[in-house]
This record gives structure tokens, C-alpha cells and sequence, in this order.
């Protein structure tokens, strides 16, 4: 072997172990469901309980009886029951997914699941309305466990069952596998799976080139199974099997989970239809005639200054910012009208396209917790409105910093209904906040508009709007992308946050101060560095890298046929660029610091308080 490549099996080996000893750190930590101290074998249901099971699951009675008593014991609404001898494949997976230390109290996590059995209670089961209780495959119990942490955001938790009867391994099927990971992982599932066998390949061609070297890898891949749960409360039922046959039957198992057909979305040839329909004469009816003037202060000293696609999505249309050279205001120009805006945001926040964006929201906790901490200091707020409320996750993740306060949301999509149906807002209100304020007036002492002005048609009525909502002494809390961030002038179309065609205004920070100021607020504090999102340069290679790949044949906007060719030529292109990805999210993280300190945020937040009414 030659010696620059010599460190890396020894590398493998030591990622392996050290793999293994964070999963065992987790299966360390699961609790092990006590039995019921009054050893009442009551059934669950006379207590406001529900079981959810799998094909072939049957919880025994002390089983019942210790997980009910352990649920009123613990608060908790939602109980998954891990059985104790657990297959070795899902409990190294679910060790790999599931931080018991942290896991209850985490609003935005992932549900997680050992696809056996759930305790739910009956305002949970009501709320989240599963389609049935039992005989639910291994799929249906992964999104069951998504859907009821999102009812449960911090009641839901997991316990092994030691006398829970596991199910066989072949119980989860490679279509299953497929499906639970498609849920997890989306368009990018293709390239994972690639990756994966790309990975397991290169270590059989190192085994057979070196086995000294690679035997040592393959004898560390053995002993991972062992070290991730032996003397844990998982003991799985064929460890030492599947430790032996490793080598052989993981690269068999994600073959299989690669070759598996997925049921194809029923709904897409409809939403194909009406996608094609939409886009018969062109996308030039989607906008409105162009502007000479500035929408932010009148003036007419408006020029090009950008001309972007739809990056993201990849819909068709060409998008045209434009940027008032008095007051630097940068516009879309022309402006999408009302048809255009319902067909670009169909599918991207709701319907197919949610998921993905979901998985966007589940990692943004710490922003938004960072977002209601400004108010320390100021305010401690007693009712709070969150305006383009979207799904509720500010508000939901806002809870631990504001245990005391009410939440409610605005938002004229669906989701802010469903926000309220999970409990993660208070009260939604449906509708365009300028035609509710004077209803909401005095009600509210708090009003937040996060990555909200920016998609409004008229970001001075949305402000107008606030001031009529708040008393004197109310606070209203802002953030936006910043046009004058130094990454924006530099990147120029690749910015992400020029988010075309959503992003409709981006307003520079001396404009927005001076706006509150005439409408009776004062600003009182300011907020650049700690607002900074950490993926400038990221996204500037995901946009890239997204404008090169074909788009994907699943997405109604997109032409039918050629399927496979299309996901091989994006799993090409995808693979080819991570290590560009990877020196991205690097480089993003180490300028990070510095920008906290020295300035250059894509992001900034505002403050300020009404002084006048």
C-alpha cells in the first residue's frame, strides 16, 4: 500500500470504534420501562390510553400495565416500546437516530421509533387521527412516530420493554427500509444510497488488495455491534449472527434496499396535469407590468440589478430584481401577481414538496430560540403573535424560552391550521394581517415577523399593520435577510437569500429603522452577527451544483420520461460535488466567528418598541 494511503485503514477502523462507542453512549442511556408498582393489570384504555402496534406485535399485560403507569407517572402522551432483544440491524439504527438524553425535551426532533408498539393517549390519538391502531407495517410505524412527536413535541419518549416479543429482522423489508429512508432523506435518497455502496465497495476492493489492512477493518466492523450494546438494556436477539455475518449480509441488505421499487405518488399524474396546464402559453401571465418607481420611497431612480431562476424548485420563469439607487431597496421587478405567487409557492411549503422544507425547520431550533431570547432585558411578553407564523416552529421552539407566555400565530396558509391542531401555537388566525389588525388591536404585546416582509406584497402596509396591532410599550421583533451583506454583492444570482421568485423586497437596515421610526416605534436594539445563518457559501454550491443536475422526474413541473437516466445523471453530479460541499460547510463555520465579530451577516434582526399610538 502506498504510504501517503497507509492512515486510512487504520482511520476506518478508528471511526468505526468511535461510532460505536457514541451509539453505545445512547443505548447506555435508554430507560428500561419499570414494572407497574401497583401491579395493576388494568388496561390501558381505562386510562386514557391507547396502543398502536405492528403486524405480528402483541403486548402482554405487565407490559400494558408498567408502560400505562410509567406514561401517568412521567407526563407523557406518547410511549414507543423498544423490546429489550430487539434485532441487531434496528437497534443500531435507532442508536444511530435516537439521543435518549435529550430526545423527550427536543420540540422540533424527528419522531423515532423501534417499529414495534406506541402508547398514546387519547387527546394525542384524537388530535393526530392515525388512519388505523394495529397491523401497521414498518413504514406506517415511522411515520406514526413523526406524526405523533409533532402532537407530543415534548411528552413523547421511549423506553425498552424487556418483555416486549421482538419481531424477526425480516420483518422490515428492503421496501420498507427504502420507504422509511426516502421519509428521512428525499430527493437525495439516490445519492445516499450510492454513496453507501460506493463506501462498502471500496472496502471490499481494500480487503482484497491488502486483507492485512482490511481484514483489520472488516474484524472492527464485527466487533462494532458488540461494542454498541453488550452490558446496554438492548441485548439484541441476533447479535452475534449478525456481528459474524456483517462482512456479508450489510452490503446484501442495502443492495436490496437499493434495488426495492417505492410506490409511485399517486396523485402525480393530477398534479402533473394541472402543472402543465398552468404553464400553457408561458409563465408571462404570472407577473405584473414593471415599475419605474421604488416601492419603498417613491423615487424613480430604479435600474436592473439582478436577473435570476427559480434555483430551488426549478419551476420555469426568469425572475428580475431591480434596486432603487435612492434609498437601496432591492425589488422584484416585475412583480409576480396573485397567479403567479399561488403557482409558485404550491408545492414547496405544503403538498409534496413540505418534507423537504421540513427537514430545513427541524435545524433551525437554536435560531429560533436565539430569536425570542432578544427580548431579555426588554420585555418579558405575555401574549406574543407571530406573523407568517408558516407551521408554528418559532413558536413551538419559542416555548422554552418563554415557558409563561401564549403563542399565536398569523399566516394565510394551511399549515398555521395544523400549527394549532398540534398545540404548537396557541390560536392561529387565518388571513392577511393588514385586514386583521384592528380586530387583533391591544391583544398582543409582542409581534414578530421572521423572514416575513420580505414575501409580502407591500412590507409598508405589513408595518402600518403592526403599529395598529401593538399598545404603547409593545415590542415588535423583525428579521430579514440583509442586501447589503457582503456575500450578497460578491455571489451575486447565487445569493441564497435572493430566494427568487419568493423574496419580493430585501430591505436594507437603515430603511426598515426609519420606517418604525415614522410609524411611532423606537428601535432599541439591533442585531447583525448573531442573526448570521452559517450557509452562505453552502448554498452557493447547492445552487450551483442544482442548476447543473436535471430536474427531478418526480416533481409535477418537470417534464415526464427518462426517469433513471435523470436520478443517475443527478447522483453524478451530486457525488462529484460533495467535497465541494463539504469545503463549503467547512469555510462557512470557520468565517463564522468572524463574521459574529467583524460583521459581513446575511441576516439582521430589529427590535423596537411603540412609544405612540
Amino acid at each position: 500500500m502506498d504510504d501517503r494511503t497507509r492512515w486510512l485503514p487504520v482511520a476506518a477502523a478508528l471511526g468505526i470504534a468511535a461510532d460505536a462507542l457514541r451509539r453505545r453512549s445512547r443505548t447506555a442511556r435508554l430507560t428500561v420501562l419499570p414494572p407497574d408498582p401497583a401491579n395493576n393489570p388494568a388496561d390501558a384504555d381505562g386510562r386514557g390510553f391507547r396502543f398502536i402496534t405492528a403486524a405480528g406485535v402483541e403486548v402482554d399485560a405487565a407490559t400494558r400495565a408498567a408502560a400505562t403507569a410509567y406514561a401517568v407517572e412521567q407526563g407523557l402522551d406518547v410511549l414507543d416500546l423498544v423490546p429489550a432483544r430487539l434485532d441487531a440491524a434496528r437497534a443500531l439504527e435507532l442508536a444511530r437516530r435516537l439521543d435518549p438524553a435529550g430526545y423527550r425535551r427536543a420540540r422540533l426532533a424527528r419522531g423515532e421509533s423501534a417499529g414495534h408498539a406506541v402508547l398514546v393517549s387519547e387527546d394525542v390519538l384524537r388530535r393526530a387521527a392515525p388512519d388505523r391502531l394495529a397491523d401497521l407495517s414498518a413504514a406506517e410505524m415511522d411515520a406514526l412516530a413523526v406524526r405523533l412527536k409533532r402532537y407530543a413535541p415534548v411528552t413523547t419518549d421511549v423506553a425498552v420493554a424487556p418483555d416486549l416479543a421482538p419481531l424477526p429482522a425480516a420483518a422490515l423489508t428492503p421496501r420498507d427500509r427504502r420507504t422509511i429512508l426516502r421519509s428521512r432523506l428525499h430527493l437525495d435518497l439516490p445519492t445516499h444510497l450510492t454513496g453507501v455502496l460506493a463506501g462498502l465497495t471500496g472496502l471490499a476492493l481494500l480487503t482484497a488488495r491488502r486483507p492485512r489492512w482490511g481484514t483489520a477493518v472488516l474484524a472492527a466492523s464485527c466487533a462494532h455491534p458488540f461494542l454498541a450494546t453488550a452490558g446496554t438494556p438492548l441485548c439484541p436477539h441476533d447479535l452475534r449472527r449478525f456481528a459474524l455475518l456483517r462482512p456479508v449480509a450489510a452490503p446484501a441488505r442495502w443492495a436490496r434496499t437499493a434495488l426495492a421499487r417505492e410506490e409511485p405518488n399517486p396523485d402525480l399524474p393530477r398534479l402533473r396535469a394541472r402543472y402543465r396546464a398552468d404553464l400553457q402559453g408561458g409563465t408571462a401571465r404570472f407577473f405584473c407590468p414593471p415599475r419605474t418607481d421604488c416601492p419603498w420611497c417613491g423615487d424613480e431612480a430604479v435600474r436592473p440589478y439582478l436577473t435570476s431562476l427559480d434555483y430551488q424548485q426549478r419551476k420555469p420563469g426568469t425572475f428580475r430584481l431591480g434596486r432603487c439607487d435612492s434609498c437601496g431597496h432591492v425589488f422584484q421587478n416585475p412583480r409576480l401577481n396573485d397567479a403567479g405567487l399561488d403557482f409558485y409557492y404550491r408545492d414547496y411549503y405544503d403538498g409534496i414538496g413540505a418534507a423537504e422544507v421540513e427537514r430545513g425547520f427541524q435545524l433551525s431550533g437554536p435560531h429560533y430560540r436565539a430569536r425570542a431570547e432578544m427580548l431579555r432585558g426588554h420585555a418579558v411578553p405575555r401574549a406574543w403573535l407571530d406573523v407568517g407564523g408558516g407551521h408554528g416552529h418559532f413558536c413551538n421552539a419559542a416555548r422554552d424560552i418563554w415557558p409563561g407566555t401564549r403563542f399565536d400565530a398569523l399566516d394565510f396558509g394551511s399549515g398555521i391550521i395544523e400549527a394549532e391542531r398540534r398545540g404548537w401555537v396557541d390560536l392561529a388566525h387565518y388571513g392577511q394581517f393588514p385586514d386583521l389588525a384592528d380586530k387583533l388591536a391591544g391583544t398582543y404585546d409582542v409581534v414578530s415577523m421572521h423572514h416575513y416582509l420580505e414575501h409580502t406584497l407591500d412590507p409598508l402596509s405589513e408595518l402600518d399593520a403592526a403599529a395598529r396591532t401593538l399598545p404603547a410599550g409593545g415590542h415588535l421583533l423583525i428579521e430579514v435577510p440583509d442586501p447589503e451583506s457582503p456575500v450578497a454583492r460578491l455571489a451575486g444570482r447565487w445569493w441564497h437569500n435572493w430566494f427568487q421568485p419568493q423574496h419580493l423586497h430585501l430591505i436594507p437596515v437603515d430603511n426598515l429603522v426609519n420606517a418604525l421610526v415614522s410609524r411611532g416605534f423606537e428601535p432599541v436594539a439591533i442585531e447583525r452577527g448573531p442573526a448570521h445563518q452559517n450557509l452562505d457559501l453552502l448554498m452557493v454550491v447547492v445552487l450551483l451544483l442544482n442548476r447543473l443536475i436535471p430536474p427531478h422526474p418526480d416533481r409535477p413541473w418537470t417534464p415526464a420520461g427518462l426517469r433513471r437516466t435523470r436520478i443517475a445523471a443527478r447522483v453524478a453530479v451530486s457525488v462529484a460535488g460533495a467535497p465541494l460541499l463539504a469545503t463549503a460547510m467547512a469555510a462557512d463555520q470557520l468565517a463564522a466567528p468572524l463574521i459574529h465579530r467583524f460583521g459581513g451577516a446575511n441576516t439582521y434582526r430589529v427590535l423596537a418598541r411603540r412609544v405612540s399610538r
